[in-house]
């Protein structure tokens, strides 16, 4: 069987949609699975094991370059179009991926149901809707999605992204992991931590013997990182890139100290040992999915708001309150025990 599954964006989604893809490929013999995706999230669809070709599309530089991007669309659709697929799965529920859906000319189309989609209007263009409702996790919507469309029973075991990690010293990697990656960038204000808990948890490293790595995308995340960073001869501020160079630096870290962000979902579907912190969201719905992670969770009776705005401190600057009030030394308590570090080492 050949299938044609659309998941365009973003990062987090994308690593979402793994396990998925590893139940797909235990239960369905001889199937192939071509990806569609942004370019800019291609390198994650590679990833998977069970994906046989990706399609990019370049859809984000479209929006600014349509001119120049058109031939470059075109050829991507034609791909789709000759592939001989047996149905497709949209497993993102917008109009933008269902659009793409019927460029492709493949039929069946399934996707979730009306009411259970992202948007209700993508739904049009199915041929089959599936209705599982949003109060599941993400990992488990698409699994069931999945196995749905594909005719098996929802697997009961535990989701398996299906990622073999890179660890240059896989037998000891818990003591000589490539540093401990801290991954402050985010989409929401209300979803930062505070530069003195980051400091905190980088200094902490290095008593411990470990690099502090950073990564920075724009002027906000490297001005927060240069403070992060100020004073601290273990901490490395990795050159900013794409995908194929950030993946790697992923997938060799001891540890990972994450806000909700998509790289974070990344580093727990790698089974790297991955803290998350959670201010404003809830990480039943969309949270880190992995064999070995610890959420922290905002204890406020505001929380989670699902806002990318505070209303009890709407001027706090970074860390808003019910993610300042996690701190450094309870982090790296619940970071050094995954880490199994020595006890003297978890201060």
């Amino acid at each position: 069987m050949r299938v044609l599954l659309i998941k365009l964006s973003s990062l987090g989604d994308l690593v979402h949609t793994y396990p998925a893809l590893t139940d797909a490929a235990r239960v369905v013999p001889g199937l192939e699975i071509d990806w569609v995706a942004d370019e800019a999230f291609a390198p994650l669809a590679r990833l998977h094991p069970a994906v046989r070709n990706v399609i990019a599309l370049p859809i984000r530089r479209m929006k600014k370059q349509p001119r120049e991007t058109m031939a470059e669309m075109k050829e991507a659709v034609s791909a789709l179009r000759g592939g001989g697929y047996d149905l497709l799965i949209d497993a993102q529920g917008l109009m933008k991926s269902a659009l793409v859906g019927v460029f492709s000319g493949v039929k069946p189309r399934h996707g979730f149901a009306r009411g259970s989609a992202r948007e209700s209007m993508a739904t049009w263009f199915y041929q089959v809707g599936h209705e599982i409702p949003e109060t599941e996790h993400m990992v488990t919507r698409i699994r069931k999605l999945f196995a749905a469309s594909l005719g098996y029973p929802m697997p009961e075991t535990a989701p398996d992204a299906g990622l073999v990690p890179d660890f240059a010293n896989q037998g000891i990697r818990t003591r000589t992991g490539d540093g401990v990656v801290l991954i402050h960038g985010t989409s929401w204000a209300t979803k930062t931590w505070t530069v003195e808990g980051w400091r905190g948890v980088a200094e902490r490293c290095g008593t411990a013997g470990l690099k502090a790595k950073l990564f920075a995308h724009g002027a906000t995340e490297t001005e927060r990182a240069a403070r992060i960073a100020e004073g601290l001869a273990n901490v490395e501020r990795v050159p900013a890139g794409g995908l194929d160079s950030i993946i790697p630096v992923i997938a060799n870290a001891a540890g990972v100290v994450t806000v909700d962000t998509g790289l974070g979902h990344l580093a727990a579907a790698f089974g790297i040992p991955t803290i998350g912190l959670y201010g404003p969201t809830n990480p039943g719905l969309t949270g880190l999915v992995g064999p070995d992670v610890e959420e922290f969770v905002a204890t406020r009776d505001c929380a989670p708001c699902e806002k990318a705005t505070c209303r009890i401190k709407p001027d706090f600057g970074e860390g808003p309150p019910c993610l300042a009030d996690q701190t450094p030394g309870r982090v790296w308590q619940a970071l050094a025990s995954r880490l199994r570090l020595p006890s003297g080492a978890a201060l």
